[in-house]
């Protein structure tokens, strides 16, 4: 796993091993669950974003179908 170097406040750097070590935990630890939290969140928050736009579309077809060699010219 690769490693990286942060710079944090010295106040913050010690409250964050205290709570570390509160919940039996690293910074590290914290660290990358706060991360791996952060993106997940927006991922969900991107596909959730996604549904609602074709939810609130309205598009209508009027029954017409189409099959995938529609797509192509032929």
């Amino acid at each position: 796993m690769p490693n990286i170097t942060i710079s944090i406040d010295e106040a913050l750097l010690k409250a964050g091993r205290k709570y570390a070590e509160k919940h039996q935990t690293s910074i590290n630890a914290l660290i990358r669950r706060l991360l791996e939290e952060t993106i997940q969140s927006q991922s969900k928050d991107w596909l959730q974003e996604c549904f609602d736009l074709m939810d609130r579309a309205k598009g209508n077809s009027r029954g017409k179908r189409w099959k995938r060699e529609d797509l192509y010219d032929g």
